[in-house]
């Protein structure tokens, strides 16, 4: 049976126009999951560009498998 795991992200920051963020939101997410999923770590820059970016996405749930 496969493990998951839901992440929720909370911002506070206000959200900017919203026109790409069904695309991006999606991207992003899926960019942390399959991070998490394969136990892998993320520097500084990455950290701000994802908290950037997910400010348009608030309280967008992440859901992860994690790996065997």
């Amino acid at each position: 049976m496969e493990t998951e795991q839901v992440l929720a992200f909370h911002h506070t920051r206000p959200a900017h126009p919203v026109h790409y963020a069904g695309y991006r939101c999606q991207h992003d997410t899926d960019w942390i999951a399959d991070k998490t999923r394969w136990g892998l770590s993320i520097d500084a820059t990455e950290r701000n560009a994802l908290d950037r970016q997910l400010a348009d996405c608030p309280d967008q749930p992440i859901t992860v498998t994690l790996a065997r």
